[in-house]
C-alpha cells in the first residue's frame, strides 16, 4: 500500500489558489506601504522648501496620449522642471525616457518643451535609455555621475523613484509636480500599485539592472 501524501500536498486546488491570491495581495500591500512611507520626508511640493541640488532627473512620459490628447503628466513634469531651473534650485536637467524606436523619442520631446519654457539647451542632457523608472534612476548615477539628485515627477511616482535611488545609494529628494485630475490619472495610478510591488522584486530578489549601461558620461553642471 502506498503511503498517503503529506497534508499540504492534499489541499484542494481551490484552497491553493485562494491562499496564493491572499499571499499576493498581502505582498502588494506590504510593498506599497513600504515604498509610500519609507521616503515621505524627502518629498517636496513647495519650491521654497526645496534644497538646492546641481542636477534634477526629470522622469519621462509621452507628450500625447494614445487618443491624441496632450498628456497632462508630461506637461506637469515639464512645468515643474522649468520652474526649478528658473528658481535656481537646480543647475542642470537630465531628461530620461524611452527612445525605443526612431518614431518615439520622449527625451527629445522633453528637451524641446523645456527649451520652449526658456531653459537653455546647454543646461539639458538627454538619456535615451530610460525605458523604466529603474533604468532612469540607476543610469543617472552610474552613467551621468549624479551623487545628489532632485527627482521630478508626480507624487504617486516619486515615492517609487526615491526607493530605487535609496537602494542605489543616491542622496535623492523628490519634487512633486502638480497632480493630474483623477479622471486622467486613475489608470496610471492603479498601475503604479503593481509597479511598486514589482520594484521590490526587482531590487531585492531579482537584482535587476538597467537594460543598457555603458561608459560614464558625467554631467558637468554649469550655468
Amino acid at each position: 500500500m502506498l503511503p498517503s501524501l503529506p497534508r499540504f500536498l492534499r489541499l484542494r486546488p481551490r484552497t491553493v489558489l485562494l491562499s496564493s491570491l491572499a499571499l499576493a495581495v498581502l505582498f502588494v500591500a506590504f510593498a506599497n506601504l513600504r515604498i509610500l512611507t519609507q521616503n515621505s520626508a524627502r518629498l517636496f511640493t513647495r519650491i521654497d522648501d526645496l534644497p538646492t541640488r546641481d542636477i534634477a532627473l526629470v522622469l519621462g512620459a509621452s507628450p500625447v496620449l494614445s487618443d491624441g490628447r496632450p498628456n497632462l503628466h508630461f506637461a506637469s513634469r515639464i512645468a515643474a522642471a522649468a520652474q526649478l531651473y528658473h528658481a535656481g534650485k537646480v543647475r542642470h536637467l537630465l531628461v530620461s525616457g524611452d527612445n525605443g524606436h526612431a518614431s518615439y523619442n520622449e527625451p527629445h520631446a522633453m528637451r524641446d518643451a523645456l527649451i520652449a519654457r526658456g531653459v537653455p539647451s546647454e543646461a539639458i542632457t538627454c538619456d535615451y535609455a530610460g525605458f523604466r523608472t529603474l533604468d532612469s534612476v540607476i543610469r543617472a548615477h552610474r552613467i551621468f555621475g549624479a551623487e545628489k539628485l532632485t527627482i521630478v515627477t508626480q507624487r504617486y511616482h516619486n515615492t517609487r523613484a526615491l526607493a530605487i535611488a535609496r537602494h542605489e545609494g543616491i542622496d535623492a529628494i523628490g519634487f512633486c509636480s502638480a497632480d493630474v485630475n483623477l479622471r486622467d490619472s486613475l489608470r496610471t495610478e492603479l498601475r503604479e500599485v503593481i509597479a511598486r510591488a514589482a520594484t521590490i522584486v526587482d531590487l531585492h530578489i531579482l537584482h535587476r539592472a538597467p537594460k543598457f549601461l555603458g561608459r560614464p558620461e558625467p554631467i558637468l553642471a554649469s550655468r
